[in-house]
């Protein structure tokens, strides 16, 4: 019979089938895209400092609750992360994203009409905040994908986008402000931002399907030539008195059989019957948001890792400068401080990049010195008692920070924490339980800081969050080695005892010869 195989011309829109990761291909367009995904969401979001004075010029409110629409819109980013996982399952990926980049450009160009801060709460905090979730991760998440042995590098490479924002956004926005107004300004930032949808439109799924091997069968050999091949071949068995094979496995003495039938001089005809089913078994259904990863102790100890860690990750940006200005260093000079801090992360991303894209290596090992340098270098900032000692402070927390800022979520899809095909739920609920200390943080530095009147303490606490999230990642490969253990012991317990598989024919040839020499002897 012929096999016909019909060629399906596949769209722009179908996914990306494959035999295995690529590392590479349409991978670089995703790359691209989630570069300009990073600039347009966090270098927006570290750049919003720039329309501060305005907000607050213009609806006569105070730092405090003006500060709030990023603290609201920060909350609502990382809070919503496991519906974006939800969605992205359930939707794909690059409908999601495109969803998230109409809700990010509706917030801001509405935000541009707001007459009271509470209208900003609710469309820049609650509208872009959301649509900023669901526009980062799942980019991120289909990158991963496409990515295996070069997955760090380029994930840390095209996360320096944000870093690249920074630059160019403040700087940029602070002269248009000048000429048009901030209104205006903020509506033009939320008419660029609706150029995500264009990223998220590059997004292609990708699918991995396995090439499986078909084995050609040999001719069947004739029934006669067969027999007498295997009648030479077993002939010493048969004749031996300890022949090694076991009777009792013999079709014969199957229970409900108690004798075995006399075999006829000639040998039986077996037909073996192929049943042909074209029908393709039914895919496994995709579970919208995967919550097994909350059984992995090694994920729990990655989420509270990152539950810590994240106490640590906006002190500097937030603090540096009033720090500067409480040891009488000048506006200009602390400006200058945040700008090396910018520019040395970028550095730091690429460098963990590279390094992690080494083999053979232990990524998870490498982002626990990477923590222990950032928790030495947030304890030395209230050591610094002039410009330079701030300066050097500064380039070192900002080439640390980008070491872990920018592979932290994608270390997910390593095995040592729950691997590729859990990255996207994995994802969600890590982002999800980020939230907490996200939300919680910044309010607690600034009772530390009203508590003491000094600065120093909240670099201290970030710091003391910093340290108990090292220890949580250290933890990590221990308890993935332990549960990887356990599961291969369970199933050496649980696996039957396999008995060698023996042909039908040969142990009816090896019952008919013990019953003719039987009868032999008993004729003698």
């Amino acid at each position: 019979s012929k096999m016909t195989v019909k060629a399906v011309k596949m769209p722009c829109t179908a996914p990306n089938v494959y035999t295995k990761v690529p590392d590479g291909g349409w991978g670089w367009t995703v790359a691209f895209a989630f570069f300009f995904v990073e600039a347009l969401t966090y270098g927006i979001i570290k750049s919003f400092g720039v329309f501060f004075n305005d907000l607050m010029e213009s609806f006569d409110e105070t730092n405090s609750r003006i500060s709030w629409i990023i603290s609201i819109c920060v909350f609502v980013q990382t809070f919503t992360a496991p519906l974006s996982t939800v969605l992205s399952n359930r939707f794909g990926h690059r409908f999601v994203v495109m969803a998230g980049g109409v809700l990010i450009s509706t917030g801001m160009v509405t935000a541009s009409f707001a007459r009271t801060v509470v209208d900003m709460y609710v469309t820049i905090g609650i509208i872009s905040g959301l649509g900023y979730c669901l526009s980062f991760l799942p980019t991120v998440t289909i990158l991963s994908q496409y990515f295996d042995k070069r997955r760090s590098l380029v994930t840390a490479v095209a996360s320096t986008g944000e870093c690249f924002a920074v630059f160019s956004f403040a700087p940029a926005i602070t002269a248009l402000k000048e000429q048009i107004g901030w209104r205006y300004s903020l509506l033009s930032v939320g008419v660029l931002q609706l150029s995500i949808v264009i990223c998220g439109s590059l997004l292609r799924p990708i699918v991995i399907k396995e090439q499986e091997e078909v084995k050609a069968q040999p001719p069947e050999e004739p029934t006669e030539t067969k027999y007498m091949l295997e009648n030479e071949q077993t002939r010493t068995s048969i004749e031996s008195i300890d022949s090694g094979v076991e009777i009792t496995t013999s079709p014969s003495n199957v229970p409900g059989k108690t004798k075995a039938e006399p075999k006829s001089e000639e040998p039986k005809e077996h037909v073996q019957i192929l049943v042909e089913n074209n029908s393709t078994p039914p895919e496994p259904k995709t579970k919208l948001l995967d919550f097994s990863v909350m059984r992995d102790y090694s994920f729990i100890c990655y989420a509270f890792f990152g539950l810590f860690a994240t106490l640590g990750f906006f002190a500097p940006s937030l603090y540096i400068i009033p720090l500067s200005l409480s040891l009488g260093i000048g506006k200009d000079h602390s400006a200058y401080i945040l700008s090396a801090m910018a520019i040395a992360e970028v550095f730091g991303r690429i460098s963990a990049g590279w390094v992690l894209n080494k083999k053979p290596i232990r990524k998870i090992y490498i982002e626990l010195i990477c923590v222990v340098l950032l928790s030495v270098a947030l304890f030395a900032f209230p050591f610094a008692s002039e410009f330079w000692g701030l300066m050097t402070c500064s380039v070192f927390f900002g080439f640390m920070l980008g070491t872990v800022a920018g592979t932290h979520i994608p270390l997910l899809a390593e095995d040592d924490v729950v691997g590729i095909a859990k990255m996207s739920s994995a994802a969600g609920v890590y982002v999800f339980i980020q939230s907490l200390a996200g939300l919680a943080g910044p309010p607690l530095a600034g009772v530390l800081v009203d508590t003491t009147q000094n600065y120093s303490s909240a670099f201290y606490s970030c710091a003391a969050g910093m340290v108990l999230g090292a220890v949580f990642l250290a933890l990590v490969r221990p308890c993935k080695a332990g549960l990887c253990q356990r599961q291969q012991q369970r199933a050496e317990e649980s696996a039957p005892e396999v008995l060698p598989d023996l042909p039908d024919d040969f142990i009816e040839m090896d019952i008919g010869k013990a019953e003719n020499s039987g009868k032999g002897c008993d004729g003698v």
